[in-house]
């Protein structure tokens, strides 16, 4: 079973309680190597990373699992994961001994790093329109439903987008987290990496220095996010939307939106239907570059400057 590693189908057949019997590449993925994988009794989904930071599937494990106890939108179920490069006999992680997983020490021939979750079959809806429908109102109620349970924006940990850790460290106001965990940590390494020519960074600062004034009249409320919806983190399973490779915390719905704007792809309608349950507040379309800006950090410090245009585009439209 070439499509595998070894001791990765060793690891799967300890954690899941049954040897794989084939494994299928899938692909599409940009930060991992995924596989369906089968088993005597069913198949599931398997995604590993040699070179996975420490906590990088506990933290979408994490993310899926908070997703699911929303019961708002479809998500796949976590069966097993483990992170690290552990000894072949340690016990599989869980989400309870996730933190003791982490700081197992590697070892030369162990597997790779990787994260099971139950097998969705993906199918093309005959009726795209009712998918769309469906996936604004869950995706609404996700929002509507779901109040941090710590009374603040963030998250107990720190995550990951992508590859990057995602600072989460609970603040009482929006505009306080989203300049000290969102902002100024992917400045400070676009300047590392030389991607903030002076006016760019010029236009930053002065962001950042203005955000509570740009922030004015937004009824800010810190509610479950999915965190990375673009339109490769879902998928149709007919006419129900499933999401997928969350980089979940508790944040202003605004920037959810404004990031599925960003990038598009979605089905048609799909916001429209999320607006007549949830309309979002007035003077959204204002704020929207403003709350599209960290992902266009993201992508520029893990892309390039092939984004730096996009990102100075959204700086020209903040007022």
């Amino acid at each position: 079973m070439s499509v595998l590693p070894q001791t990765l189908q060793a690891a799967l057949a300890e954690t899941l309680g049954a040897e794989p019997i084939q494994a299928v590449p899938l692909g599409g993925g940009m930060i991992a190597q995924a596989a369906r994988v089968d088993l005597p009794g069913g198949t599931v989904f398997v995604k590993w990373k040699d070179d996975a930071p420490p906590g990088f599937f506990a933290a979408e494990a994490d993310g899926l699992e908070r997703l699911r106890a929303a019961r708002a939108l479809r998500v796949p179920e976590v069966l097993a994961f483990r992170d690290r490069l552990l000894f072949p006999d340690s016990p599989p992680a869980t989400l309870e001994n996730a933190s003791e997983a982490q700081q197992a020490a590697p070892r030369q021939g162990s597997h790779p790093p990787f994260l099971a979750l139950e097998y969705i079959i993906e199918r093309r809806p005959r009726d795209e329109a009712k998918l769309a429908q469906r996936f604004g109102e869950e995706l609404a109620a996700l929002h509507r439903e779901t109040v941090s349970p710590f009374g603040a924006f963030g998250l107990e940990t720190s995550n990951f987008l992508g590859v990057m850790v995602q600072e989460n460290i609970p603040h009482a106001r929006w505009a306080d987290f989203y300049r000290d965990c969102r902002l100024l940590p992917q400045i400070g390494i676009a300047k590392q990496k030389g991607l903030l020519p002076p006016e760019r960074e010029r236009r930053l600062m002065e962001v950042v220095a203005r955000l509570d004034r740009l922030m004015e009249g937004l009824s800010t409320r810190p509610v479950l996010l999915h965190g990375d919806l673009w339109s490769g983190n879902f998928l149709a399973a007919g006419e129900e939307p499933v999401v997928i490779d969350p980089a979940v915390y508790y944040g202003e719905r605004e920037v959810e939106i404004a990031f599925m704007e960003l990038f598009g792809g979605f089905p048609p309608g799909l916001l429209s239907a999320y607006r007549a349950v949830f309309p979002l507040e007035d003077g959204y379309e204002r704020r929207r570059p403003l709350h599209q800006l960290y992902p266009l950090l993201i992508h520029v410090n893990h892309f390039g400057e092939a984004y730096g245009p996009h990102l100075d585009s959204a700086l020209s439209l903040i007022a």
